[in-house]
């Protein structure tokens, strides 16, 4: 990892610990080491993500990992939720269509960890349907609000706080 990764994500760590979103969470991960000793991996992040208040998303922390190339800030990190997350904006990988992920549409170097999490938060309850992702969401959007949004409180009781569902996938250091 270069110098400039390794200073812009322990500068990103520095001002997320003096200043992040209530009720988010965004931390490096760890790795073992080639002597087996425990290291912060800045490139891996565990993330959660709260719903926002008085929508369908509300009540749950639902899990987010950001994973950063060797090619950062210059690119943008790779922004997933677990595999089968229920979003038209999530591919089946569970990859995240976001404009400021996208580093032909609004991805910019200074875009921080953030407002990348502020933006996904956002995105959860204001679907963008002119760029579909997945197929079933997007169609019962479309099709079904009622059916929809039965399908996203399903998920977010499975990731609700008492459920075992974030707090479960989310290694906390």
């Amino acid at each position: 990892m270069s110098n400039l990764v390794t200073n812009r994500l322990a500068q990103e760590r520095k001002d997320w610990r003096k200043d992040h979103p209530h009720g988010f969470i965004a931390k490096p991960s760890t790795k073992r080491d080639k002597n087996g000793d425990t290291v912060t991996d800045l490139t891996k992040w565990q993330c959660a993500i709260p719903g926002k208040p008085d929508t369908i998303w509300a009540g749950a922390s639902y899990p987010l990992t950001l994973e950063f190339g060797n090619d950062y800030p210059a690119k943008p990190p790779r922004v997933a939720f677990p595999a089968g997350f229920f979003h038209p904006n999530v591919y089946p990988t569970g990859k995240v269509c976001l404009s400021i992920l996208n580093e032909d549409k609004g991805w910019k170097p200074s875009v921080s960890i953030k407002q990348i999490l502020i933006g996904v938060q956002e995105l959860l309850d204001t679907p963008n349907m002119s760029d579909p992702a997945q197929q079933d969401a997007y169609d019962q959007l479309r099709k079904s609000k009622a059916t929809y949004e039965k399908k996203v409180r399903e998920q977010a009781r499975k990731y609700g706080a008492n459920s075992g569902g974030a707090g479960d996938e989310i290694i906390l250091l």
